[in-house]
């Protein structure tokens, strides 16, 4: 979007120019007066997005400028819209009062809002974060840096290439930063960044409706470079070297890690003394789950419809609080793969699924627990309302009670947080004393500052309280003196107080009042000592609310100033909600605690899909068992038919899986399992249009990762690979997967559930492969789904079964069953027809088929065959062969 050119016009739109040429991807609302107007293409698309009229307005000698516009009181909103849609809004504000300014009234931005950069409650979601995410390169390398504005957590990562659209995947960003050099590369370059994942800029075309599925932003590639940026890190955090928050190693991340926090002094800078320390996230601290393995097992979002309760996190979220959720999330996206951390997790849940009493306790201890981690950056970026502080002392004062209850529980994990667990019992001081405790939702909507806090403000309050109270008995006085039985006192905002005197008796008015306003049936007076009052009053409440706003705003910046200690506590109380949680999900269901162990493998007893489970209504859940090792069962080839429960067995597998090592029990009886180094599915077919994939180059992309980076220590279940191209084609490239998962480079536990029974023959070939199957019982032409798995091979799919059950019209199944049988005899039939054609459906190929001749031309045998299979081949020479055919050809011209 071009910004106007800043030597035409008036002297207003020039200052307009000058500003918007800085804020060229913004929209950007100017100040003027009591409405904050757009110009030019921003009011187009103001217009359009926020449906308000479209005018203009004259710019001098230059054409009409385009002009849209909103009321400053009602401006939240709309920002809040633009912002919702994908757009950056730029809010341009009045710097000197337009009563004082000689000329032009000074303007300046004071603050962009952008989709990553959300401080305005309405524009955050509870239960999880709102990410800006900065996506650099150096040296080869990607560096990855994400801040949430609203609660000042901070993270760096250095993923490999083809793991980056996973962590993008992860974070769902708000908004991407980017170096300018990029710019209308971004979805091309050659760093994993999937196109579909990481689009163009917002092309802020007011013709156009085009909107990207992520904003990007761009700032200048030297913002980028890692010395530059460990300066500025090392300056801001005041240390002499990153070492200490473990960034010894990162380069490209630390680029990240600066271009970002600049990003946020820019263009929210009210957020930026918010930013905690960076957390390094160490790819080897976590279970890698690549992004085709987070839709399949559906762990934060559903791949239908079903919504959030058909996801593993709609099933195990049993938090109270905001933090909890956001921090739940975060727990299911990275499982941990320490082993001493993931016990400890473990132990810890066990200590409130055994005592019912202490988990019923702490449910309640943490109820009046709010959202500590974003009131806290509230407080310190200078938006927290009155009920903000009021609600953060509320959180203080129940922490000690959460922490009474953990205290005593088993294990030293609970004794950690319980450590970690401050009242601040300063912070709820500095605000009781303050701060009434029902406060209005903002300043000057009532009182917000204590009586006997403050003694100039008490002076003003007794002022405007004395005042009131003479008005409040002028009225008897008045009537009283004068002898007009209907005399009231009024107010408006216009004339402020009045006495107001019915026509009929006007004769008793006072000479001395003043007549200010004259109505059909009465009039309006003022006196001196009314006005005198009045005055009283109101410079009493304008002073009131300018001293409450003064000392309210001192009270917050004390708080504020505790904002790194409150963080703390909030990161503590995270966890104790998401175990508390996760505690009541595994007494509520029968979930077991697993045993970790260091070896790989997985022994799984009773096993059930958490989700499933869950959504089965007056139905029981049939649990299985899984086993898999490196030295006896490595991969498990497992058959049966459609519908039969095969998906689900191998998504109960990698739930189990995540669920352990993310530090929750599990939906099993019993289940000993090692520490997964990476999860890998190919569950499901699915095209990518976006990028002119067909399903099978999908299938065979994610198989080939699969092949590339799968370990010795990694869990791989895959679902009907090669079942996108031919039957042969498809059976050659499973049996070549089976082999190479089993003989290759590495040899990762694996489920590979298929509808080739060719590949069962793989046990008798191959030390660690075992066949499984779906068991199925057979009622004459009736099947019944059991959904139990047992070893050994399915003789059958039974997939005619699966399609009468889907409801084909029985003439079909018929038909079916019937070439079904062709098949199994043979190619050709009898009478040389293709098997498939004879039958009720075919009769007019199958009479085709009847006339058609041999292939030699009769129906009878030939002669000439008959003395064909006579010839002694061997003993003929070449003439002689040629001396047989010429014969024949000469004796009979048919051949």
């Amino acid at each position: 979007m071009s910004a106007p050119t800043k030597t035409a016009g008036t002297p207003l739109m020039r200052q307009y120019a000058r500003i918007k040429e800085k804020h060229t991807d913004a929209i950007l609302f100017f100040r003027m007066g009591d409405f904050y107007e757009t110009f030019y293409d921003d009011a187009k698309i103001a217009a359009r997005e926020l449906e308000v009229t479209l005018t203009s307005r004259n710019n001098g000698a230059a054409a009409e400028v385009p002009l849209a516009g909103v009321p400053v009181k009602a401006a939240e909103g709309y920002i809040r819209k633009l912002v919702q849609k994908g757009y950056k809004v730029a809010i341009c504000e009045q710097l000197e009062d337009a009563s004082q300014a000689t000329g032009v009234v000074d303007r300046g931005v004071t603050e962009v809002v952008t989709p990553g950069t959300p401080l305005d409650e309405e524009l955050l979601e509870r239960e999880r974060n709102t990410w800006l995410v900065a996506l650099t390169e150096v040296g080869g390398d990607l560096g990855l840096a994400w801040i949430d504005c609203s609660t000042g957590e901070f993270g760096i990562a250095e993923p490999e290439a083809d793991h980056l659209a996973a962590e993008i995947k992860r974070l769902e960003p708000a908004e991407l930063l980017v170096p300018t050099e990029w710019r209308g590369e971004v979805g091309s370059r050659d760093v994993g960044v999937a196109a579909d994942l990481i689009a163009a800029p917002r092309a802020l075309d007011p013709v156009k409706e085009w909107k990207p599925e992520l904003p990007v932003s761009y700032r200048e590639g030297w913002r980028f470079d890692p010395e530059l940026a460990e300066t500025d890190l090392c300056r801001r955090y005041e240390v002499g070297g990153l070492e200490g928050f473990g960034l010894a190693d990162f380069e490209a991340g630390i680029g990240a890690a600066g271009a970002i926090v600049a990003y946020v002094e820019e263009v929210q800078p009210a957020a930026a003394p918010v930013i905690r320390p960076p957390r390094p996230l160490l790819a080897a601290e976590r279970m890698a789950i690549d992004e085709m393995t987070l839709v399949n097992l559906e762990l934060l979002e559903p791949l239908r419809d079903g919504g959030r309760k058909a996801t593993l996190l709609g099933v195990v979220d049993r938090t109270t609080t905001a933090i909890g959720a956001r921090r739940l999330r975060q727990w299911i996206a990275h499982p941990l793969t320490d082993l001493d951390r993931i016990v400890a997790r473990h132990r810890a849940i066990a200590g409130l699924v055994e005592d019912g009493i202490a988990r019923a306790e702490l449910a309640e201890a943490l109820e009046p627990v709010h959202d500590l981690e974003r009131l806290a950056g509230r407080a310190a970026n200078g938006r927290a309302t009155p009920r903000d502080l009021v609600a953060l002392a509320d959180t203080c004062r129940a922490v000690p009670v959460v922490r009474g209850v953990i205290e005593d529980l088993p294990g030293e994990r609970w004794a950690e947080l319980a450590s970690r667990l401050q009242g601040h019992p300063e912070v709820v001081a500095a605000i009781d004393e303050a701060v009434v405790e029902e406060p209005p939702v903002t300043l000057g909507e009532g009182q917000v500052i204590r009586d006997g806090y403050d003694e100039e403000l008490d002076e003003y309050r007794s002022a405007r309280r004395e005042g009131k109270e003479w008005i409040a008995e002028l009225q008897a006085t008045e009537r009283e003196a004068t002898d007009i039985p209907s005399l009231k006192v009024g107010f408006n905002k216009v004339f402020g107080y009045y006495l107001e005197v019915t026509k009929t008796h006007l004769a008793k008015v006072p000479e001395e009042w003043i007549r200010k306003q004259t109505l059909s049936n009465a009039e309006r007076y003022i006196t001196p000592e009314l006005k005198e009052t009045e005055d009283r009053i109101l410079g009493a409440e304008e002073r009131i609310e300018a001293r409450e706003a003064e000392l309210f705003a001192e009270v917050r910046i004390r708080v504020g100033e505790h904002a790194a200690e409150l963080q703390a506590t909030a990161d503590a109380l995270a966890e104790v909600d998401v175990l508390a949680g996760l505690a009541d999900v595994a007494a509520r269901h029968r979930w077991c605690r697993p045993e970790m162990v260091e070896h790989a493998g997985i022994e799984i007893e009773g096993g059930r899909h958490p989700v499933v489970e869950r959504w089965l209504e007056g139905e029981q859940f049939v649990p299985n068992d899984a086993s898999l090792d490196p030295e006896e069962t490595q991969l498990v080839i497992l058959t049966g038919p459609n519908m039969s429960g095969k998906s689900t067995y191998l998504r109960q597998i990698g739930l189990i899986q995540i669920l352990a090592q993310m530090g929750a029990w599990v939906p099993a009886e019993r289940a000993r399992l090692g520490i997964v180094d990476r999860l890998f599915t190919r569950v499901g077919a699915s095209d990518n249009l976006a990028r002119g994939q067909s399903t099978f180059l999908v299938e065979m992309i994610e198989t080939a990762n699969i092949l590339h980076n799968a370990t010795d220590r990694s869990l791989v279940l895959l679902d009907e690979v090669g079942r996108g191209t031919s039957t042969f084609d498809g059976l050659a490239i499973a049996w070549a997967v089976s082999e190479w998962l089993h003989e290759g480079l590495a040899n990762p536990m694996t489920v590979f559930a298929t509808h080739y029974h060719e590949l069962t023959e793989l046990e008798s070939i191959l030390p660690r492969v075992k066949n499984y199957r779906v068991e199925v019982k057979e009622y004459g032409d009736e099947i019944v789904f059991l959904k139990r798995v047992r070893p050994g091979p399915s003789d059958r799919s039974y997939g005619i079964h699966v399609g009468r059950l889907a409801g084909l019209p029985d003439r079909v199944v018929e038909r079916a069953r019937e070439i079904l049988r062709n098949l199994e005899e043979g190619e050709w039939s009898a009478d040389q027809v293709p098997s498939l054609a004879p039958g009720e459906l075919a009769p007019e190929a199958a009479q085709r088929g009847a006339e058609q001749t041999s292939l030699f031309g009769a129906t009878e045998p030939h002669p000439m065959v008959d003395e064909y299979e006579d010839l002694n081949l061997d003993e003929m020479s070449p003439l002689q062969a040629l001396q047989w055919l010429y014969r024949w050809r000469s004796e009979d011209g048919s051949t």
